[in-house]
């Protein structure tokens, strides 16, 4: 699907008036681009394509046509050509996805095979199970690291309270095992085999070790919840996604349902 911006579409018939061939053009070299993309897709994959385009906000366009046909994924470039180039990093993406309901691929590298590491981060809210089937959907081949990023609760306040520095370190061992059992039961619960997957428990900032571990272990698609532990924060439009979308390489997959 490819959208023609409908307000710098409005400016050039303000600018040239009554005529109407510019406009026209710039429609029919979309449409003859779009169609030739889906071509080329349809005979080397061997799959059918269908290609829509469209004028007006990309907003409003890519969600008519996901409702329409039931889409069960969108899937968008992270840097768009012309008036679209931000729409992954820009306002239009982020409206789009607090509106969506459906799951959304940011694609960051050229596809040369399928996916064969997967780097899902979980924090044991019920987004978690789901990015997890998510994942396990899109890339039921690639072998899954399941990373959890625990930190000691109010560390600092701890050590201003003067709490020992073995005490800490007590705390810090306990919510290391605890987050290690939560990953191996999550990994059960679904029914991954120990061949298919590996835990990596980690302390610190979850946007930095996301992508630390993304590098670290070669994973070439990321999946994320759409919400963590807390449904009133939005983990996608947030400080964590965010990052992962700049400072890493691989693709992202957001996932936006909790299972409840």
């Amino acid at each position: 699907m490819h959208v023609l911006p409908g307000e710098p579409l409005a400016r050039i018939r303000e600018w040239l008036g009554a005529s109407s061939d510019p406009e026209q053009k710039m429609r029919d070299e979309a449409h003859d681009m779009l169609r030739s993309l889906a071509t080329e897709i349809s005979v080397r994959r061997h799959i059918e394509v269908d290609a829509e385009d469209a004028t007006g906000s990309a907003l409003d366009e890519i969600l008519r046509v996901a409702d329409r046909l039931d889409a069960q994924l969108l899937v968008l470039g992270a840097r768009g050509a012309g008036f679209l180039r931000r729409l992954v990093l820009g306002t239009t993406s982020e409206r789009l996805m607090r509106r969506t309901a459906r799951p959304l691929l940011v694609v960051r590298q050229s596809p040369h095979e399928a996916y064969r590491r997967v780097l899902v981060a979980v924090d044991f809210s019920p987004w978690s199970r789901e990015a997890l089937m998510l994942a396990l959907r899109v890339a039921p081949h690639a072998h899954v690291v399941l990373l959890t990023v625990f930190q000691v609760p109010f560390e600092e306040k701890l050590h201003f309270a003067g709490v020992d520095a073995a005490t800490i370190e007590l705390y810090r061992n306990k919510a290391r095992a605890e987050a290690r059992q939560k990953v191996h039961e999550l990994a059960n619960e679904v029914g991954l085999p120990p061949r298919k997957w590996e835990p990596c428990v980690v302390e610190g900032d979850a946007s930095m070790r996301i992508v630390e571990n993304e590098q670290s272990h070669d994973c070439d698609l990321v999946v994320l919840g759409k919400h963590g532990q807390s449904a009133t924060v939005d983990l996608l439009l947030g400080s964590v996604t965010k990052h992962v979308l700049a400072e890493g390489s691989a693709d992202v997959l957001v996932s936006t349902h909790s299972g409840t």
